[in-house]
């Protein structure tokens, strides 16, 4: 009685004319209101409180560790032993968000509590070898970046579609950059979860359970392992792909823009790889219920040649005609329902096919020869291939080879059409002979026509081949550099090199900025002696992973662009 008779003087003396029921109510919601701020009932409190608990919970219920007294480590690619069916399951979501949702990759339970430390094992001719480390291979520091990965995890909101090009300028990435995004994209995948199991998933996720924990490899007859990232899990995944591998090529369409393969220019690459897919091989499969990839052989030069109206907008014509090819396929068969499109992969090299494959079947795994993080290019998803100048069908490898990196003696040479605004630059800068050790020329001309014979001989002397790019990223400059075993020099921003998943680019190229064309000489220069024939060393031994030929060979251009779609799709898979 003494709390409501101090109310109704407070109300008579400030509130006149309000009833003291309302003013309780009040003085209620104020208590409320405070209450709710004060940390008492604090949300980031509280959860931080249930984290504490649940993480103590956790140390004081795990068995002790026995790796030497080392906590477990069981983050995606730190843990030590995976099993395939271990793999925790996920909240499925639809096709309509797969692009727009942060879906991160759940690490794997260990079978028997905490992972051990790896083991030694011992080969058949008795040396040791212990598991292999991740398909990338990390520092320290990386590791701790990944740490703060962790928290801030992938994003891909609406706002961020890999598919459209960005309003605001991308930013000029190192191939230190990229290579940090290519390891979060592989942790956190954007793909859709399919809508409905298969075992071929389950053998997907055995074989990427198999290249996680790949025993080490130091050395190998075959191959040279600094030019790779990681050379055991490369070596390991390969053996798979021929191993378990299965390819279904869709039978619909019609020739030329559909089965129909060009195999001269500079575009000649998808004619290649469609020539050798459709070919009779070990990959292909005739139940498509069997498959893990799914090829829809068109040629985007074809389709630019035969069907480009320069009257429609934005190439409208040509996405409406892939829009059709991808609904037919869907129509007439389940599986790219299944996966949203996922499973399946084409290969396209025009300067145009990024943008029409993004409009059409963005969700797929497309192989580009221009492979460009500022337009339509998801590292991790998508694969880079390298536009190759066919010039002699028969045998596409013919005459290649350069000197041997001692008896170099030119510096750096381009010569080419000046397409695109980079060229031109460079040409500004080094050409018309300002420099004996730097020759930078249009296109060669003798009587009228491309001199041939000038322009091999000067790649094959010469120590850094320039690789500018034209119209688009990248240049068919930078498989004429292999071929006649010459250090590239890549420049052009935001150029995803070639195979760029597996391949260590820092151990047989350089690349130079754009801005920096005009410290060009000075950056070559400053490259020791000793380092500079490591890097041609490097060329020699990765060459064979930029040569066609009649008949595919194993680590060959056709093998290489088949291994990356198939090494992406291991590590995108989503379960349910």
């Amino acid at each position: 009685m003494e709390i409501l008779r101090s109310i109704d003087r407070l109300r008579k003396r400030y509130l006149p004319g309000i009833g003291v029921p309302l003013v309780i109510m009040m003085m209620v919601g104020i208590a409320a209101l405070y209450f709710q701020r004060s940390s008492l009932f604090s949300t980031n409190d509280l959860i931080r409180e249930l984290r504490k608990k649940n993480s103590s919970s956790i140390e004081s219920s795990a068995p002790p560790p026995s790796n030497g007294g080392e906590a477990p480590n069981n983050s995606y690619h730190d843990h030590d032993k995976i099993s395939a069916k271990n793999y925790s399951a996920v909240a499925p979501i639809s096709a309509s968000n797969y692009s727009s949702t942060q879906i991160p990759i759940s690490a794997p339970a260990a079978e028997n509590g905490p992972s051990p430390k790896p083991q030694r094992m011992v080969k058949t001719n008795g040396s040791s070898i212990a598991p292999a480390s991740p398909p990338v291979d990390r520092t320290e520091e990386q590791k701790r970046e990944e740490t703060k990965d962790d928290v801030e995890k992938r994003i891909c909101p609406k706002r961020w579609d890999p598919r459209k090009r960005r309003r605001n300028p991308e930013p000029v990435r190192s191939i230190q950059d990229m290579a940090k995004i290519l390891r979060l994209n592989q942790r956190f995948s954007c793909s859709m979860v399919p809508r409905w199991s298969s075992p071929v998933d389950q053998e997907i996720l055995q074989a990427r359970a198999e290249i996680i924990n790949a025993p080490v490899v130091d050395d190998d007859p075959e191959l040279y392992p600094p030019v790779y990232r990681n050379f055991s899990t490369f070596k390991r995944s390969y053996e798979l792909m021929e191993k378990t591998l299965k390819v279904y090529v869709y039978k619909e369409g019609e020739k030329p823009i559909i089965h129909g393969a060009i195999l001269w220019g500079i575009y000649a690459a998808e004619g290649w790889f469609m020539k050798h897919m459709e070919a009779k091989n070990s990959f292909l499969v005739d139940d498509p219920s069997k498959a893990h990839l799914f090829y829809m052989p068109f040629s985007s030069t074809n389709l630019r040649m035969k069907l480009f109206d320069p009257k429609s907008p934005r190439k409208r014509n040509l996405v409406e005609f892939l829009q059709a090819y991808v609904t037919e396929i869907a129509t007439k068969h389940p599986f790219w329902n299944r996966t949203g499109g996922t499973d399946h992969f084409s290969v396209s090299c025009h300067d145009w096919a990024s943008y029409l494959t993004a409009k059409a079947m963005g969700s797929s795994i497309r192989a580009l020869c221009n492979g460009d993080l500022s337009r339509a290019f998801e590292l991790g998803k998508d694969v880079s291939v390298t536009l190759t100048s066919v010039r002699d069908v028969e045998d596409p490898a013919r005459n290649a080879g350069g000197r041997p990196g001692e008896k170099r003696d030119l510096l750096a040479f381009f010569a080419g059409q000046m397409h695109g605004y980079v060229r031109p630059l460079l040409l500004q800068r080094w050409g018309d002979d300002k420099d004996p050790d730097i020759k930078v020329l249009g296109p060669l001309r003798k009587r009228g026509k491309w001199d041939k014979t000038t322009y091999i001989n000067s790649m094959r002397r010469t120590k850094y081949c320039l690789c500018p790019r034209g119209y688009e990223a990248n240049s068919p400059r930078l498989a004429e550099a292999f071929f006649y075993e010459c250090v590239p020099v890549i420049i052009s921003d935001n150029f995803v090199p070639p195979f760029f998943e597996v391949l260590n680019w820092e151990a047989f190229s350089v690349v130079v900025p754009v801005n920096d064309i005009p410290r060009l000489k000075e950056i070559l220069l400053a490259i020791p002696r000793e380092k500079y024939l490591a890097l041609q060393y490097g060329v020699k031994k990765v060459q064979r992973h930029f040569l066609w030929h009649s008949k595919p060979e194993r680590y060959d251009l056709f093998h290489m662009t088949l291994h990356s779609v198939w090494f992406n799709r291991v590590f995108q898979l989503r379960v349910r």
